[in-house]
């Protein structure tokens, strides 16, 4: 399926939980509909960052052939890249797919992401307000909470998981409030949105055996290698998961096993997190097919392909 007049969708969206195997059938989607790839994850954007992120660019070649990909490696390690701008780049390279007649396959993991593009959130560059911040820093977090809440229609994508967040959400609903004009139009999405899942145990397994590949394979080096180039510790620890717990680890607050067993356990609270971020889409009217990540290559392309046609 190579002609885009084929089916009544304009993007397919593959994504699921961490080591979830996303990737691999994007991959065989792509090769099959004659598409490329774009990534939805807010880490591997970063250059430099590639195990940690688990960009496993190898997975990108099919039959001796590269399938394209975009929105990996675009910033530097130590930038903090946003939802604004991905959302922003997303739409240069999706309209530039679809001009050369390609299909474009988002893929990926950050929820938060996938929501802005899928939903047509008409996002824009939010400057810091000191003036506000200093006002807001005085409130409680359940004070923000509830004015975010009050908000909701005009910034429901945040991660309030830490109070530097949950400021910066309010400072971004209130502009939204006061300067309505500044929105844009964005262009009609329409997905296939595909799920692959496993059953609990099974995704806890990947997620350690993963997990032990990546140390393997000289994580810790590449976390050395950040540090040396000059981005700060700090930032490291703002990538979180892999990022901060290594270099927890190079601090000295834990011993190799110690980290190892704190970033396991992190990273199983952080696929439940997006298990559930899939499972609020759903409430709100996404409809998303899952696949059983079991599924043999074949079974899962032709139930996508059938999906595709389906009016």
């Amino acid at each position: 399926m190579k002609n885009e007049s084929q089916t009544k969708y304009n993007l397919l969206s593959v994504f699921g939980a961490t080591a979830g195997g996303k990737t691999s059938l994007a991959v065989l989607a792509a090769e099959r509909l004659g598409g490329e790839i774009i990534s939805a994850d807010s880490r591997q954007v970063y250059r430099g960052m590639d195990i940690g992120t688990g960009k496993d660019l190898s997975e990108y070649t099919r039959n001796g052939k590269l399938i394209p990909y975009h929105l990996i490696d675009i910033a530097d390690a130590g930038e903090k890249y946003n939802v604004f701008e991905y959302q922003r780049d997303f739409l240069k390279v999706f309209e530039d797919i679809r001009s050369r007649e390609k299909f474009p396959i988002l893929c990926g993991g950050t929820g938060m992401y996938i929501e802005a593009v899928l939903k047509g959130y008409r996002l824009i560059n939010v400057p810091v307000d000191e003036n506000l911040r200093a006002e807001l820093t005085k409130k409680s977090d359940e004070e923000l909470t509830e004015i975010l809440n009050s908000h909701r229609s005009l910034h429901n994508i945040s991660d309030t998981s830490n109070r530097k967040r949950l400021l910066r959400a309010v400072e971004i609903a209130l502009f939204y409030e006061k300067n309505p004009e500044t929105e844009t139009d964005f262009p009609q999405i329409n997905s296939l949105n595909i799920q692959v899942v496993f059953d609990r145990d099974s995704r806890r397994r990947r997620i350690t055996e993963r997990l032990k590949q990546r140390l393997e394979n000289g994580m810790l080096n590449e976390v050395n290698r950040l540090l040396d180039s000059g981005v700060p510790i700090e930032t490291l620890q703002y990538y979180g998961l892999e990022y901060k717990y290594l270099s927890d680890f190079l601090l000295g607050k834990y011993t190799y096993n110690e980290m190892f067993s704190a970033l396991e356990t992190a990273i199983h609270q952080f696929s439940k997190r997006q298990m559930t971020w899939f499972r609020k889409m759903e409430n709100e009217g996404f409809v998303i097919h899952k696949l059983d990540g079991y599924l043999e290559d074949e079974k899962k392309i032709n139930m996508i392909t059938t999906w595709l046609k389906a009016e």
